[in-house]
Formats: structure tokens, sequence, C-alpha cells
């Protein structure tokens, strides 16, 4: 068995006849073939991938409004543990980066893989736009933005490796999102210091139908701003930053507030391969969310589909029972917390335009980036990136990082309950998304778009 392969049905989706039937290709969404999302309605052939039988839309037995989600599948053990002994056998499962860190610490990290579970499902909404998408949204010329979408991702039967990017940026994560997030770099010690932030996602792209703030700002994709809670010396600080539908027309546009200045600065750039804040240089600013803001700086490839070993359903690392201390170890989280089940992901491989980094070049397509090749794996009942592996200028695998998701099924919508990042050269690792002890995540259903402009920054982080 080859290490990617086609799908019959992405294949038909992949050629030329298959843009030609994009009409009746788009009507078969949520058929027999296809789920809602575009993913593959049926199991696997040996059946250790299941049928999507539409996922978890409503709260489990137990769970109250305002709690933290409980497990919905408690009985389940793991299947089998993959190993640095035993990674040959399942390497066609595995990403590059998977197989680096089980090599990397044979004596301790490992994958318990569990019964795949295709809990994924979104509002009905949700997919009513994604069968509008499938027929009008447009790629931009040169990738730089989308036209003509609404509400989740654009290409629910993807052409392009570029779409599949573009569907992860999009993929509809609520509307009005609050959540408290821990984050912890660690060093090659193990020691480390929690950094607690509060954030604010406003998403009106996500809203169905018309509003005035969609009318007045059209290209505006969300805002987001966090502050800093603790420790007590970098407490006070803060972030706003508004993400664009087409960067092309409108950048991202960013603000930061300093405690020690006591005033919003417009920030003059805020993405791509700058170092994200707090991380301790472990992540880039476009690894946030596993990868957002413009692709352009990158050729993306779209490979096909793979079975892949992928963290799902991961309650556990979420559970009010756990604490820092319990889920960080020296090298890499604690195995015994995560979860590993079987997938098809949609694989995209992109390679960088300018082999030479120039931060100072005026147009983005010139500025080049410190990663020379990236593969992400996506998983197709989402959008959302899963896994990612990142190489350096010479080619070598740098870093690692993967998306351990949830199902929030009060909403319902499946996002992150942590993100890891590996950087392989350093043997570091940092965490984000430890939010076990503290106040669980609140969706909305209205956006005050006064609580989103840099005036309102200053006000947000007292």
């Amino acid at each position: 068995m080859t290490r990617y392969f086609i799908s019959l049905l992405a294949a038909v989706l992949l050629t030329p006849a298959g843009l030609i039937a994009a009409g009746p290709t788009a009507g078969g969404l949520g058929g027999p073939e296809l789920t809602p999302v575009g993913a593959q309605r049926s199991g696997s052939e040996d059946g250790t991938i299941p049928p999507w039988t539409g996922g978890i839309k409503a709260p489990i037995p137990g769970y109250e409004p305002g709690d933290r989600h409980l497990d919905p599948y408690p009985g389940d053990r793991p299947l089998f543990t993959i190993t640095a002994a035993n990674v040959q056998q399942y390497a066609e499962h595995l990403s590059a980066g998977q197989i680096a860190l089980l090599q990397r610490y044979p004596e301790s990290w490992r994958m318990n893989v569990y019964p795949s579970r295709r809990s994924a499902a979104y509002p009905d909404h949700v997919y009513a736009a994604l069968k509008t998408n499938a027929v009008d949204a447009e790629l931009i010329s040169g990738g730089g933005g989308v036209r003509n979408a609404v509400v989740s991702s654009a290409f629910p039967l993807p052409e392009q490796g570029v779409e599949v990017v573009w569907n992860h940026n999009l993929r509809w994560r609520g509307i009005h999102v609050t959540r408290s997030v821990n984050m912890a770099p660690l060093t090659r010690r193990g020691n480390y210091r929690v950094v607690q932030t509060l954030e604010d996602w406003a998403l009106p792209y996500a809203q169905p139908g018309e509003s005035k703030l969609k009318t007045d700002f059209p290209n505006l994709l969300g805002a987001y701003k966090y502050k800093v809670l603790a420790p007590g010396f970098q407490a006070g600080a803060g972030l706003l930053a508004l993400e664009s539908i087409n960067y092309s027309e409108v950048p991202r546009q960013s603000w930061t507030s300093s405690p020690d200045l006591r005033r919003v600065l417009r920030t003059p750039f805020s993405g791509y391969d700058n170092p994200s804040p707090y991380s301790d240089g472990l992540r880039f600013n476009d690894e946030i969310d596993m990868f957002n803001g413009s692709p352009v700086l990158f050729d993306w490839k779209l490979l096909g589909k793979q079975e892949l070993y992928i963290p799902y359903n991961a309650y556990r690392l979420q559970s009010s029972a756990l604490t820092a201390e319990d889920i960080l170890q020296k090298k890499h989280i604690n195995p015994e917390h995560a979860r590993y089940e079987l997938h098809r992901v949609w694989v995209v491989e992109g390679t960088v335009k300018v082999e030479q980094r120039n931060p100072n070049a005026r147009k983005l397509e010139e500025r080049g980036h410190l990663y020379s090749r990236r593969v992400f794996y996506i998983d197709e009942d989402t959008w959302q990136i899963a896994v990612a592996d990142n190489y350096d200028r010479e080619g070598k695998l740098w870093r690692f990082s993967e998306g351990h998701m949830i199902n929030f099924y009060d909403v319902p919508v499946p996002w992150y309950a942590m993100e890891t990042y590996y950087d392989l050269k350093q043997r570091r690792y940092m965490v984000t998304g430890i939010s076990n002890q503290r106040e669980v995540i609140r969706f909305g259903q209205s956006i005050n778009p006064r609580l989103f402009g840099p005036n309102a920054l200053d006000y947000y982080v007292r």
C-alpha cells in the first residue's frame, strides 16, 4: 500500500471532468456517498474507520450547560500502543513528525490508539452553507483570498491544495467564543511557567444571513483578542488582530497593548514566521490554531487522502480531574492522557515560493519563510489540521505539531482542546489550551463590534 492514496471518489473530483461536473457533484453533499462537509460517508474497507452517521449533535446524558464536556466514550480502552519498537509496523499511517517523536524519545513516548469515533458534527445552517459554497465560492487569483463564500469552509469539494488550506482557515468555529487558555513552553530540563490568557473570538463571517457588520466589513473573517492574566509581571499585556477573507485587498491588522507603556500601539507586522508571544520561540504566529493567515508564501499541492492516526476525542486532556502537572512531562505531554484514532485526512504539501527570507519585502509573495516545506494532515470530517510537519531551509524536519480535537457537542462544533508543538532540533516543546482548572469555553450567538476595536483593547486588558 502506498504512503498516499487517493480514494476513487477523490480521484474523480480531482480530474478536469470533476470540474465540469461541479454542479451535480455539489448536490451530492449530504447524500449516500458524501457527508454534508464533503467527507467520505462510508467507512474503510477493513472496518477500522466507521461510517459517518451524523456525529454527536446534542449534549450527552449527564452534561449540563456550563459544565466541562464529558467524555462520550468513557468505556473505550486502547486497542494497541505504537512505540519506537513497533513503529515500522504502523509507519504508513503516521506522519514524519509522529515517527520522529517516537524515535527521539523511545523510552517514554508512545501513542495509545483507541477505536475510531467519527464524532464530528456541525449545526444544520453550516451544512446548508457548505452546499452553497460548493457551487458559488471562488478562489481569488494567487490564492490570497476567497469570494462568494459564506459561514464556513469554501471548498467542500477541493481541487487544489490551497483550497484545503482555506477550508481550515474558514471552517466554522462558532460566532462569539470566549475561552480561558493556558500555555507553557518547556525547557530541556522540563521546567516551565504557565502563562494564563483570556481569549475572545468574534467571527462575523460565521454568522448565517446578513448583518450590518458583514455589510460594513465584507472582507472581515473575524477579530481575535487576548489578554494575559498571569504571571504577574506579564499581566495586562494584550493583542487584537483582525483577520481577512481576502488578504490581497485587506491584509491582517493588529494592535498590541503593553502594561509598561500603558497604551495601545499598531503593530507593523504580526504574521507568518514571526515568533508568537510567550512561546519562547517554539511557535510562529502562523501556527496559532495550527495554521492561520494568508497562504500565499507557499505553493500548495494536494496529495490526496491518507489514513492516519491523529489526536481525536481528546476529552481526557481537558478533564477538570487533571492539572498542568499531570499533563506536562519533561520531553512531551503525558502519553496516558492522549487519545489517537485512525481517520482519513487530506494531505497538503506547501513549498515556500521564495528561498531567501526577506521580512521587509513589500509584496507578501516576495517575503519568504523560515520553513521551506510544510505538510498538513487535515481531518476530512472537520476541515481542521490535525497534524503538521514543518521543515527547515535545509529540508530537514524541524517542528511537528498536533491539534487534539474534541466535539463541543452543546453547540455542536469540533475544535482543539489542546495544541502541542515539538521542536525536534531544540528538544523542547510547548502546549497551549491547558484549561483544565479554569473556566469552560463559552459560545455566544451575538457580536458587539464595539468590543473588538482598537480603542476597546485598552479597556479590555485592565
